[in-house]
């Protein structure tokens, strides 16, 4: 029996498993796949840590490299440190007995427990899974339901305010990048003052970056935009990736914070440090320490008096709650954040809940240069028309943690001013940058499979879909006029002639695919690993809605494959409706599309007769699912995220029993009939618990039977599945 993997995650996607995956397992198993699961939660991550569950990422690391390894992976939570420490506290609740996550440890072992949770933040998992590159676009279905159905984009205003504001000079990563081309597999070690920072093992034709943020250009970079912001008359917005860049970008939104907030943290000094208030956890762990304090009600005060000065306004997480901006690090994630202000008419919320032309303030220039042309491009030609626009396919390096960016091992905040080395085993320095004490230092790395892989995914993709093709590499800049080398080099490999296969800078780029994409033309954006993450949020989210309907498929080099579901940037809103009112919004379109491919994957490699049937009878599913506007409804009362999995079900039943295959038409047959002459009693059953406060034991480590209760709460459709 063949096997897919399915991962176990969180939030939302996590519910929607309860009751999807049943369903898919009585079908695939009808045509012998097997679909288990690997819990790759945080809270499975933390218990793993501590040495009480299973390591299952590090095994999923294992299966990756194998030739028939099959995954499909849901979005999963890039925690925060504020998010690990709920985790943990629910954890204690539950009567797990595993220890406090130490902010400040103050010995030995509480170094060591720090240690063992860091392993849990940020980007954990998708750096062990992506042993390949990325292939991401939209079905075709799905783009033809968009621009039948299109979503709300709201129109920019006439001479519209709103700008991105990023670093620019030698201040920022972008302008102090070296890059060098490692030859031969060697040590290399990164040092500060001649004290080793990290010590690495390089590879022959391996590209090696070095770069530092300027703390003291950040600091005067927010000044001037704050000062700026107030001058245009605009609201005043950050937007970073502290979950995934879990070490740089929470310490740029502790520097944002304070200037933000300048006064405020000047007047207090003495109590924050009393009280070791660290900015980088943001207005909810600052109030957290502050409660009971002697000087509680002075500091709240005080930071509401800063709000309703005459200083720039600020965005808001939620207006109706009062939380800013700087509520939490992981709050502003910026590849959910930006296309929302491109979405919105560059606009966001300001505290009365009005929604305000931005400037949206993004450090560092080396995506900051895509968002600021997203919105400069919508100012000067208005918005985007979803019913005629074209559309972006990406192919992203990644594979063997390619560009991996602030969440690797290779990121410092420095301790002393001076000098850093990157040093090859012989002693020869091959980079060196002078820095202040507190700069940020990050080294990224490309290895040369996986960009000679990127090369012919390329040109594969190229070659299918008959569009152009651009490289989205800045000849002035270290690390993409070596990737331009090197892509030249591994092009010539390939008959390219009839493929239009261009190089551009990031700004260029962008015009030449929105221009594009206005004429209703459509174009493959191939970049590197951070532009891959922006880029494939900020087209979906403008051309589908939402970018968990993106097919995203990992070709793994050993062979395999990884299909990963979408994003989740909303799931912890659909959680919290679901367990106030019993209704999950949550649209399982991903995953649908995800196994399709997953299936076909199987299909294909075996030559099986069941498998090709089984995948025709989903791709049909799937195409009535969208003809039929089965996603699930907003509001408590419609049918959701439960229902739209019953629909599936019965389109995938009835498409297999009207197919060719007659083994499975026959299986399949009596389970269709029962569940289209069962529709009314099956809807019935799942709109009654609308509206109704559920109870899953837990936000992070939910009780199984109590989930699968609510997450299975028709009996009439339980008992035909289970008897597939």
């Amino acid at each position: 029996m063949s096997k897919i993997i399915w991962s176990v995650i969180d939030e939302a996607p996590a519910l929607a498993t309860y009751s999807l995956l049943p369903i898919v397992n009585a079908f695939t198993q009808a045509a012998g796949v097997e679909v288990v699961t690997s819990d790759i939660s945080l809270a499975g991550r933390v218990l793993a840590a501590m040495g009480l569950a299973e390591d299952e990422l590090s095994k999923l690391g294992e299966v990756v490299l194998q030739e028939d390894g099959n995954i499909i992976k849901l979005p999963n939570i890039s925690a925060s440190v504020g998010q690990l420490k709920d985790c943990i506290a629910e954890l204690q609740g539950q009567g797990y007995n595993i220890p406090n996550y130490p902010e400040n440890p103050a010995n030995d072992a509480e170094k060591e427990i720090q240690a063992k949770y860091s392993t849990c933040l940020g980007s954990a998992v998708n750096p062990v899974l992506r042993e390949g590159n990325s292939d991401r676009r939209a079905a075709k279905a799905v783009k033809n339901f968009a621009k039948k159905n299109p979503h709300k984009l709201r129109a920019f205003s006439e001479n519209s305010k709103a700008y991105v504001a990023h670093m620019e000079g030698k201040g920022d990563f972008y302008g102090n990048e070296k890059s060098v081309v490692c030859e031969k597999d060697q040590k290399v070690t990164i040092a500060l003052n001649g004290k080793e920072l990290k010590t690495i093992n390089a590879v022959a034709s391996e590209v090696l970056d070095g770069t530092f943020m300027s703390v003291s250009a950040l600091k005067a970079f927010y000044k001037k935009t704050i000062e700026d912001a107030k001058a245009n008359g605009v609201l005043w917005s950050l937007h970073l990736k502290a979950t995934m860049m879990k070490i740089s970008d929470p310490i740029m939104f502790g520097y944002g914070f304070v200037a933000f907030f300048e006064d405020v943290f000047t007047k207090h000094a003495a109590t924050f440090k009393e009280l070791n208030v660290n900015p980088n956890q943001g207005m909810s762990d600052l109030e957290k320490k502050i409660k009971g304090h002697a000087k509680e009600a002075e500091i709240k005060a005080d930071f509401l008096a800063a709000l309703e000065s005459d200083s720039p306004k600020l965005a808001m997480v939620d207006s109706d709650k009062g939380t800013t901006n700087f509520n939490a690090s992981n709050d502003i994630i910026i590849d959910a954040s930006m296309p929302v202000v491109v979405r919105e008419g560059g606009k966001q919320w300001d505290r009365t809940g009005a929604a305000c032309e931005c400037v949206a303030v993004i450090p560092d220039s080396t995506y900051g240069m895509f968002h600021a042309e997203m919105v400069a491009d919508c100012v000067k030609h208005g918005q985007y028309d979803v019913t005629t626009m074209g559309t972006m396919q990406n192919i992203g390096l990644m594979a063997q943690k390619a560009e991996e960016y602030g969440s690797h091992p290779t990121t410092f905040e420095l301790a002393e001013a001076g000098t850093v080395t990157v040093t090859a085993e012989d002693g020869t320095v091959l980079m060196s940058f002078e820095c202040e004490a507190g700069d940020i230092w990050r080294m990224s790395r490309a290895k040369d499979i996986p960009i000679r892989d990127w090369v012919k995914l390329t040109v594969e993709r190229t070659r299918l879909e008959g569009i152009p093709a651009v490289f989205w590499l800045d000849e002035n800049r270290a690390h993409d006029a070596q990737m331009i080398k090197k892509v030249k080099t591994y092009l010539s490999d390939y008959d390219t002639t009839g493929l239009d296969i261009q190089f551009m800078d990031i700004t260029s780029a962008t015009r030449f695919t929105n221009t594009r994409i206005r004429q209703g033309l459509d174009t493959i954006a191939v970049t590197g690993n951070v532009l891959r993450d922006h880029l494939t949020d900020m087209y979906p989210i403008l051309e589908l809605g939402t970018s968990a309907k993106m097919l995203s498929i990992v070709p793994l080099l050993a062979g395999g494959g990884l299909y990963e579901t979408g994003a989740g940037g909303s799931a912890p809103k659909h959680v919290e409706q679901f367990l106030k009112e019993g209704h999950l919004r949550w649209d399982s379109l991903g995953e649908f599309l995800a196994l399709a491919e997953s299936l076909r994957f199987l299909g294909n490699k075996h030559s099986d007769a069941n498998l090709v049937a089984l995948t025709a009878g989903l791709d049909a599913a799937n195409d009535a699912y969208l003809d039929n506007s089965k996603e699930p409804g907003r509001k408590a009362g419609e049918p959701d995220n439960k229902a739209s999995h019953f629909f599936v079900a019965q389109y995938w039943a009835k498409a297999i029993a009207e197919g060719d295959n007659a083994q499975l038409a026959a299986k399949f047959a009596p389970v269709a009939k029962a569940l289209i002459d069962n529709e009314a009693k099956i809807m019935q059953e799942l709109l009654a618990v609308e509206g109704k406060p559920q109870d899953i034991g837990g936000y992070f480590h939910p009780d199984f039977a109590k989930a699968t209760a609510a997450m299975r709460p028709s009996a009439t459709l339980n008992a035909i599945i289970d008897s597939i």
